[in-house]
This record gives structure tokens, sequence and C-alpha cells, in this order.
């Protein structure tokens, strides 16, 4: 059950992943001005969380009413003050985040939004005490290498009518985004190490909702600062591809965007903050590819060099870990001697 739920976690953190950045650079391309917005538009759809809250709790009803996991809310205050934290962090990384995607191109922010990994690995040394390996820090490397590389090129991808400026610090704020996020990342898997509680899906899900509500906050009282709400009707008049459609792109990038959260914990749940990152990193090719294709964004050598460079990262990361899990087992095995010998039945002669 656990890996069927892990399964189902990735997939869902996969589809927020690449369809946030192509929903918010569509709000911008065809006429949205906004960057308070869809900063609010991410976490926005944070209430779709108490459908599935909801039928937990009559699921716990019904097995075990008494038990103390069956009450309605089990979150306890330590948690809750943990999570009101990182939803606000997640508020200003959503302001980062809207901000870069609104000056670059989504395959550009993609490769840059991918170096988050190393900073989750850094993060979660720090926070977590994960070990490095020679393959992760060759992963760590190479994103690195690869997201200067886009730095080192920034002229010839600035999209038409944006100062070289705007687009330099659209950059900053990108790679601001990303490792603000893997800080975040691994702060939520500390949390689940220190609560003092048992870490169940459900508790999951209400941490989940807890930190997109405050996430929403912080992003809503941006928007009354620049009064933001007013100027919606205004510019849905404007856009491009009509009102209705402009409300439809708004809709779909709030539901997206909640898919990746709801991804990211999940998989923190089911393996740690690393996977999750890790994860995050692997979408970036097919992210590349949609926008490529919807787009129409030019792919530039530099481009191809920093995407192969991701991608050794993450192969290298991938190698590395799955043969530290093989040494683990059979130190395992050595430790405890094989039970078959215990178990065989001693036949008289």
């Amino acid at each position: 059950m656990g890996k069927i739920l892990l399964v189902i976690n990735c997939i869902i953190l996969a589809i927020g992943n690449c369809g946030t950045p192509l929903l918010i650079r569509l709000y911008f391309v065809k006429g949205g001005q906004r960057i308070w917005l869809p900063s609010w538009i991410q976490t926005a759809a944070w209430p779709i969380i108490f459908i599935p809250l909801l039928i937990s709790y009559f699921h716990r009803q019904k097995t075990d009413p008494r038990a103390e996991d069956s009450k309605l809310i089990i979150m306890k205050y330590p948690v809750f003050i943990a999570t009101a934290v990182i939803g606000l962090l997640t508020g200003l990384d959503n302001y980062l985040y809207a901000y870069g995607i609104a000056r670059l191109p989504v395959s550009t922010a993609a490769i840059i939004i991918a170096a988050q990994l190393v900073f989750v690995a850094f993060f979660a040394f720090l926070l977590v005490k994960q070990k490095f390996t020679a393959y992760s820090v060759n992963a760590v490397i190479l994103l690195t290498v690869g997201s200067g590389v886009l730095g080192l090129h920034t002229s010839s991808d600035r999209p038409k009518g944006e100062s070289n400026k705007l687009y330099v610090l659209g950059f900053i704020m990108t790679l601001a985004a990303a490792a603000l996020y893997g800080l975040i990342l691994p702060m939520v898997e500390l949390m689940y190490m220190k609560a003092k509680q048992v870490i169940t899906y459900s508790l999951v899900l209400e941490i989940q909702l807890i930190m997109c509500f405050f996430a929403t906050v912080f992003c809503t009282v941006g928007m009354l600062i620049n009064k933001d709400f007013q100027a919606i009707a205004r510019e849905a008049r404007a856009y491009e591809l009509g009102e209705m459609k402009y409300y439809v792109v708004l809709v779909s990038s709030a539901i997206v965007s909640q898919c990746f959260f709801l991804g990211a914990i999940g998989v923190i749940f089911c393996a740690s903050s690393l996977v999750s990152g890790i994860i995050i990193a692997v979408s970036l090719p097919v992210t590349e590819l949609l926008a490529v294709i919807f787009f129409n964004e030019k792919f530039q050598a530099e481009k191809g060099v920093a995407l192969f460079l991701s991608l050794w990262g993450f192969i290298s990361y991938f190698y590395g870990d799955i043969k530290k899990n093989k040494s683990k087992e059979e130190k395992s095995d050595q430790k405890n001697p094989s039970q078959a010998t215990e178990m065989t039945p001693v036949v008289a002669p």
C-alpha cells in the first residue's frame, strides 16, 4: 500500500510540476501583467483538500471511532505552528516563482528550478542529516554548472520587448525560488521527524491544507496592497484569449498547482524530501518539450548543454542511491543470518 501511495503521489507531483509553469506562463504571454495574482492562484485551491480530509474522517469513524486519530482534527499545536511558518515561506516562494515565470521562457525557468535539487541536498544535510555520497556530490556539481551555463547566455533567450535588466532579475528571482523551496522540503521532513505524534496520511493532508492556507494569506496581503483584486475584471476583458478563457486559465492553474503541493508533501511522507526534489527535477525534460511545443520557444545550444548536464546529474544521483540501498541490504543480510538454515528440519536417519 505504501508503494502504491508513493507512485500516486509521484504522478500527482509530476503533473503539477509540468503543468503549473505552462499555465502561469500562458497567463503572462496572453496579456496577464499581475505578479501577485498568479502567486495567489498557486495555493488558492486549498479548500479542495477538505474533500479527501472528510472522506478520511468518515473512514476513521467507521473503522475505529474510539481511536485517537478518529477526531475531526488530529493536528497538534506544535505541528500547527511549524506548518504555519512553512506556509508563509511557501507564499514568498510563490511570488519569487511567479516573477521568474513572468520574465523567463518556461524552458529556461524549468532548468533553473531543477537546480533546487542542489539546495534540497544541502539543506537536507543540515536539517535532517541526509548523507552525501560521491554520486550526490557529482549531481550537485552538474546541476550547478548547468544553471551557470544558462546564466552566461542570457541575451539570446530574452523575450521580445523585455530589457536585459528585467530578464536578469527574473533569472535571480527564479534561482531564489529554487533555493527557498529547496529549504522548504527538508523543513517539512524535519517537522515530520520532530512531531510528537504519529504521522498519518490524514495528518499530511491537514498539513497541506494549513500550509496552503497561510501561503494564500501571505499572497492575499500582497494582492490587497497592489490592488490586484480590483484589476481582475479589467484584465479579463482585455485578455487575448477572451474573458472566459482568462478565468479558465486561472482556475486550471490553481488546481494543477494544488496537485504539485499535495504530491510534494505526499512524496516526503512516503519517502524523503530528497526524493521529492528528484521527482521535480526528473520531470524537467517533459516541461522542456511542452514549452517548445505550446509556446514555440527556441531551444538553443546552451539549453541543450544545461539539459544534458541536469539529466547527467539526475542519473548520477539515482545510480548512487540504488548502489547505497543495495549496500545497506547486503550489510543487513550479514548482520541477520539466514533463517533458512535455522528452519531446516532435521531428518532422523
